[in-house]
C-alpha cells in the first residue's frame, strides 16, 4: 500500500504537468481563433455597405454643423458689423463690450470689466506724465467790441494735492469769444491726494452767453429720425463754442430722455436731469423737485440720480449698490468719467478724464462750484469735451480748429462732425442776443 502510493504520488506531477501544457496549447489555439474572426469581421465592416454607412455618417454631421453656422450666422453678421463700427467705440474691445451688451451680454461685460479696472487701478503718487497737462489753451481772435451781459470768470480752484502742478486750478479762456468776450474757461486739477499724477479736466460755460441744444442719435436714443443729430453742420458750426458727451445707453440711464416735442423714454420722477429750455439755457436738476416739464422746456435727458446736492457730494457715493451709480462698471473701480453740474448763478460745469472713482468725480465739480450735477457717459470711449476757436468770429467750427479739454479724449474734437456718430451729445453756442447787431 505504501509503494503504490508512493508511485502515485511520483506520477501525478508529471500528469498534473503534461495537463497543464495541453490546457496552455489550448489557449493559445483560442486565442489565434479568436483573431482570425476578429479579422474576418474587420473585413466584412471594410465592405461596400459598411462604407455607406459611414458616408451617410458623415454627411449628417457636415449637415448639423452647415445648419448651425446658417443659424449662427445673423449672430457673427452682427458682431462683425459692430467691430467696424465706430460709433460702437474707438478700440476693438469697446466695441465688442457695447455689441455683448446691446445683446444680453452686460452682466458678463461688466464682470470682465470689473476684473480688468481692479487689477489697473491708477498708480500711488507721482507726477503728471509728460503729455497729460492740457497745452496752451485754444481761443479765436476777435477785435473789442462792447461787451454783452456776461457771467463773473470762475474763481481759481485751490488744489488738494500738494505740492500744486504749475496751472493747476487756475482758469483760461478756451474756445470762441463772442463778441470778444470768453464764454468758456478751462482748467485742469488732480483729483485727490493719492493718485497724484492723474489729471482731471474742468470747463466752465457761461450760460448768459451759451445756448444748449440736445442732440440725438441714432442709437442714443434711436427713435429717429431727429432734426438734430450728428454730424454738426456748416450753418450750425459757425456759432458752435464747446460740445460734450451725453450720458449711459438709456437702458443703463434709469431715466428718461424728451426732445423735439417727443418722449423717446418716459422720463422719471427723481432722476437726476439736465434741462434745455427754449431760450437756449439749460441746468441740472432733480427731476419732480428743482426741474419739471413745462411749457418752455425743450430737452430733457436724465441719467441716475444727482451726484451733487447743495454743493456737497450726495450721501451715499460710498457704497458699492451698483442699482444707484449704473450696472456700467463698479462704483469703486477708476475709469474714465465725466459729470456736469450747474453753479449758484447758473454756469454750467464739467468735470471729466481719466482714472476717476465716483467719490472723485462728485468732489471736483463741487469743488468747481456746482450746487447740482449728475454723472455722464464713464469708460475711455465715450468721455469727450471739446471747445472750438476758428480764426474768424463767424467762422466754421472744425476738426480742424478744436481741442479737448485733457489730451488723448477719444474721438478727438471731430468726433461730434462724423456721420457715423450714433450717441446723443450736448453742443454749447453763441446765443443770437449776445452777438453784435
Amino acid at each position: 500500500m505504501q509503494a503504490g502510493a508512493g508511485l502515485r504520488s511520483r506520477v501525478s506531477p508529471l500528469m498534473e504537468g503534461s495537463g497543464g501544457a495541453r490546457w496552455r496549447v489550448s489557449r493559445l489555439v483560442a486565442t489565434a481563433d479568436l483573431r482570425r474572426r476578429v479579422s474576418r469581421l474587420v473585413e466584412v465592416s471594410r465592405g461596400p455597405r459598411s462604407r455607406l454607412f459611414a458616408l451617410v455618417r458623415a454627411h449628417k454631421i457636415r449637415s448639423a454643423l452647415l445648419a448651425l453656422l446658417i443659424l449662427l450666422s445673423p449672430v457673427f453678421w452682427s458682431m462683425g458689423s459692430a467691430l467696424a463700427n465706430p460709433a460702437m467705440g474707438s478700440s476693438l474691445p469697446g466695441r465688442l463690450a457695447e455689441w455683448a451688451r446691446e445683446h444680453g451680454g452686460g452682466p458678463v461685460v461688466v464682470w470682465a470689466e470689473n476684473l480688468w479696472y481692479s487689477h489697473h487701478a491708477p498708480p500711488v503718487g507721482g507726477k503728471p506724465a509728460k503729455g497729460a497737462l492740457p497745452s496752451a489753451v485754444h481761443v479765436s481772435s476777435a477785435p473789442p467790441v462792447s461787451a454783452p451781459p456776461h457771467l463773473p470768470p470762475p474763481a481759481p480752484m485751490a488744489p488738494v494735492a500738494s505740492p500744486p502742478v504749475p496751472g493747476e486750478g487756475q482758469w483760461q479762456p478756451a474756445g470762441r469769444l463772442i463778441d470778444g468776450v470768453p464764454a468758456v474757461y478751462e482748467t485742469f486739477v488732480r483729483p485727490d491726494t493719492v493718485h497724484t499724477s492723474v489729471v482731471t479736466g474742468v470747463a466752465w460755460m457761461d450760460t448768459d452767453l451759451l445756448s444748449a441744444t440736445l442732440y440725438s442719435g441714432s442709437q442714443i436714443p434711436g427713435h429717429g429720425p431727429w432734426s438734430y443729430t450728428a454730424p454738426v453742420s456748416a450753418q450750425q458750426s459757425t456759432s458752435l463754442v464747446a460740445a460734450f458727451n451725453s450720458g449711459f445707453l438709456m437702458s443703463n440711464a434709469n431715466g428718461g430722455y424728451y426732445t423735439e416735442g417727443r418722449t423717446a423714454y418716459p422720463l422719471r420722477e427723481g432722476a437726476a436731469s439736465f434741462v434745455i429750455y427754449n431760450d437756449g439755457r439749460a441746468t441740472v436738476g432733480q427731476w419732480g423737485r428743482d426741474v419739471s416739464m413745462a411749457p418752455n422746456v425743450t430737452s430733457v435727458r436724465q441719467n441716475l440720480v444727482l451726484l451733487v446736492d447743495n454743493g456737497q457730494p450726495v450721501s451715499n457715493l460710498n457704497a458699492a449698490d451698483t442699482s444707484v451709480w449704473g450696472y456700467t462698471l463698479s462704483n469703486r473701480v477708476y475709469v474714465a468719467r465725466s459729470g456736469v453740474g450747474v453753479t449758484a448763478d447758473g454756469a454750467l460745469v464739467y468735470a471729466g478724464g481719466p482714472n476717476l472713482d465716483i467719490v472723485d468725480l462728485a468732489d471736483v465739480l463741487a469743488r468747481a462750484g456746482a450746487v447740482r450735477a449728475m454723472e455722464l457717459d464713464i469708460n475711455n470711449d465715450w468721455v469727450n469735451f471739446a471747445t472750438y476757436a476758428p480764426p474768424s468770429p463767424t467762422g466754421e467750427a472744425s476738426a480742424a480748429n478744436g481741442s479737448t479739454l485733457v489730451p488723448g479724449m477719444a474721438g478727438g474734437a471731430g468726433r461730434y462732425f462724423s456721420s457715423w456718430w450714433a450717441r446723443d451729445f450736448f453742443t454749447l453756442s453763441a446765443r443770437p442776443s449776445a452777438r453784435t447787431p
